[in-house]
């Protein structure tokens, strides 16, 4: 990565855990791209009320070269993410497929359908 990894909190204290997490999971994305430019990663917690714990929202930003990829991981959607792990977990992954599609598409690596 060419500009150091930025990580921000919302609605909640920063956690050196949760950081450390993020920063594990982003120095892997290289594997995947190799002209990472730069990555911002937002975990927050909404504002609104809710019966059960608290939601986390994960977002990843990735800057490469003439793209600019985001992943949002929307708690609303998926209840699972009362574990904020798990969202970043989720988040990250969605990273790395959305970065091997960019890279296979910019090396012309695509797959083709037979002619039928």
């Amino acid at each position: 990565m060419q500009l150091p990894l930025q990580v921000t909190f919302r609605g909640m204290d920063p956690s050196a855990a949760v950081e450390a997490r993020i920063r594990e999971r982003a120095a892997k994305l290289d594997r995947y791209h190799t002209h990472i430019m730069a990555c911002r990663v937002v975990v927050e917690t909404p504002h609104r009320h809710h019966h059960h714990g608290k939601l986390f929202h994960v977002r990843v930003d990735v800057t490469v070269p003439n793209h600019e990829l985001v992943v949002n991981r929307e708690p609303a959607q998926h209840k699972s993410y009362e574990d904020v792990y798990v969202a970043i977990r989720d988040a990250f992954d969605a990273t790395q497929r959305q970065l091997e599609d960019l890279a296979r598409r910019q090396h012309g690596i695509v797959k083709s359908h037979a002619a039928g």
